[in-house]
């Protein structure tokens, strides 16, 4: 069976990385998501994690900095259609500034919870 992707399909592809090669050169906020998430990604393999809690971590880290680059993607829109101070605007970028936090609130839930038994090893390690 042949799979055939139509030219505009690369097109696409390219645009979207280039779209987050941008933001992450640009966003300071998506640099502190991925190195982060690089972090608990090396404290992951250093933990053995299980390859449940591998994946349940990779959801976490993907669904912050998803979250992170569609705020960038939203101020830039309003930066854009409202360069001057609108409270609606201004509304707009703190609603998906929270839709960020939220998620990020979440992947740092589900990090202590899958961290917290090796965590406890490590200090009774320690001590």
């Amino acid at each position: 069976m042949e799979i055939y992707l139509k030219p505009g399909f690369w097109r696409s592809l390219n645009q979207a990385w280039r779209g987050m090669l941008y933001t992450g050169k640009t966003q300071r906020h998506v640099q502190f998501h991925l190195v982060a998430g690089i972090s608990v990604l090396f404290f992951a393999w250093w933990s053995e994690v299980t390859r449940f809690e591998w994946l349940i971590l990779i959801l976490a880290i993907g669904s912050v900095i998803s979250a992170e680059v569609m705020n960038s993607a939203i101020e830039t829109v309003v930066d854009m259609v409202q360069p001057n101070y609108h409270p609606l605007a201004g509304m707009a970028k703190d609603i998906a500034a929270g839709a960020v936090l939220v998620t990020a609130i979440q992947a740092a839930v589900i990090g202590m919870i899958v961290f917290a038994p090796s965590l406890l090893r490590l200090v009774i390690r320690i001590f």
